[in-house]
């Protein structure tokens, strides 16, 4: 959509659709905070690295949508 520019309207949209994926990306990562602690402090360290590994996914995620989409969408 190069050289493409979007309504008030539709900016607010895409700008919620994104908001709502992002939230629950947020939402995702607290509780498998939650869940790691509950599993680590109940003596399993399986789950540890695996779970980092999920939670540095979802952030690097979300830095990427909110990063380059809502650069992208300001232009």
């Amino acid at each position: 959509m190069k050289g493409s520019t979007f309504a008030r309207s539709q900016r607010g949209a895409i700008v919620l659709g994104i908001l709502c994926i992002v939230g629950t990306l947020v939402v995702f990562q607290l509780w498998l905070l939650t869940a790691t602690m509950e599993a680590y402090l109940g003596g399993n360290d399986d789950i540890v690295i695996p779970a980092a590994l999920a939670s540095v996914g979802c952030f690097l995620l979300n830095f990427g949508i909110l990063h380059f989409y809502m650069r992208r969408l300001d232009r």
